[in-house]
């Protein structure tokens, strides 16, 4: 234990960038409401009852073992992983965020999540992060500070582009977590790219020809110097206040090829052409391993992208019974997304082969 003192939609798509400036597309910006600030409406109350209330109790008193202060407000948001509770920690704001699913692969991403924070205790980011307040490896329970601010947009790909101020600010606070440099050890590399590429190629999701080229980058690249990175750089992840923007969500960060963080918002800012070219020329200003990296990253992230929404939309197709209400039009959603990530993925694939073929 450990505590610290101090659904998506494609609409029509507009014109492609040039296939030199590699691509990806953002939902309406009704819910501007964050995961750990912004003013969010305090109910005073969660609902313990029923099986969902069990685990929820639970939870809560994971919590208050490792932060006997905390006082639960309102449930944030619960999915099938993580519960996430607003409340106080003392008079202070705070967050509590707990692991529901505790099968080894998410536990770990959790420790590691923790593990981020500590780090952030002793060296601090050139970015706002929440503050840590207690956590427990062991339970797999965060709590930290719920700093102010609203979301860039909620949803992982927006369906309508974001204004272009916040854009701009999204894309400065990642670049400043990409220039730091934390002292060695204090983070891992989270992608074994060889082990990665050679996965998705067994699982039919790369052909023969993007794991010959893919390869052929990775070499030119074996003595790059790694690169830090958030490792999950969506516009949900970044809290907009006056003070500036803040990051959360850290359970992917750490050492990546350079430009991994880049491939993450040019894949989810499909419907915002002119914020890809910026990420496009941001991404090969720094020459030609920079733009090399960029692009594997970019494959590996659309191709990891297709395969969440292929499943989801296998998921929608094998449900029986009555249809829930809205659920016709999410699979419909989710059907125009995935058609858009293919039709990046193959704007992606023709830049990679360009790329080899300068070598």
């Amino acid at each position: 234990m450990y505590s610290a003192s101090s659904s998506v939609s494609a609409p029509p798509r507009l014109a492609h960038p040039s296939v030199g400036e590699p691509v990806l597309r953002p939902r309406p910006a009704a819910l501007r409401r964050t995961v750990a600030g912004g003013p969010h409406p305090l109910s005073g109350r969660i609902d313990l009852t029923g099986p969902q209330g069990a685990q929820l109790r639970t939870a809560v008193a994971a919590v208050q073992r490792i932060c006997p202060e905390f006082a639960p407000v309102q449930l944030l948001r619960r999915g099938g992983r993580t519960a996430l509770l607003i409340g106080t920690s003392g008079r202070a704001p705070a967050v509590a965020k707990c692991l529901l699913d505790h099968s080894p692969a998410w536990a770990e991403r959790f420790r590691h999540e923790i593990a981020a924070y500590r780090t952030f205790v002793r060296q601090r980011p050139p970015v706002r992060v929440p503050r840590l307040i207690a956590a427990d490896p062991e339970s797999c329970v965060l709590v930290i500070e719920r700093v102010p601010g609203r979301v860039v947009a909620p949803q992982r790909h927006p369906v309508q582009a974001p204004s272009r101020t916040d854009v701009r600010a999204a894309l400065s606070a990642y670049a400043r977590i990409n220039a730091w440099r934390p002292a060695n050890g204090s983070f891992d590399a989270p992608i074994d790219y060889p082990a990665r590429i050679g996965r998705y190629h067994e699982l039919g999701l790369l052909t023969d020809r993007d794991l010959g080229d893919l390869q052929k980058l990775l070499r030119g690249l074996a003595h790059t110097q790694g690169q830090f990175c958030h490792g999950d750089a969506l516009l949900s992840n970044v809290l907009l206040s006056p003070a500036g923007p803040s990051l959360v969500d850290w359970e992917h960060s750490g050492w990546y090829l350079p430009g991994y963080d880049l491939a993450v918002l040019w894949s989810v800012l499909g419907d915002d052409p002119a914020a890809r070219r910026q990420i496009s020329q941001q991404a090969q200003a720094q020459g030609a391993e920079a733009r090399d990296g960029f692009l594997v990253n970019l494959m590996l992230v659309l191709t990891r992208e297709i395969r969440t929404y292929e499943t989801a939309v296998q998921r929608t197709m094998r449900a029986t019974g009555p249809v829930a209400p809205g659920a016709a039009e999410a699979g419909e959603e989710q059907r125009l997304l995935l058609r858009r990530l293919h039709d990046d993925c193959g704007m992606a694939r023709r830049a990679v082969r360009a790329a080899v073929g300068t070598q």
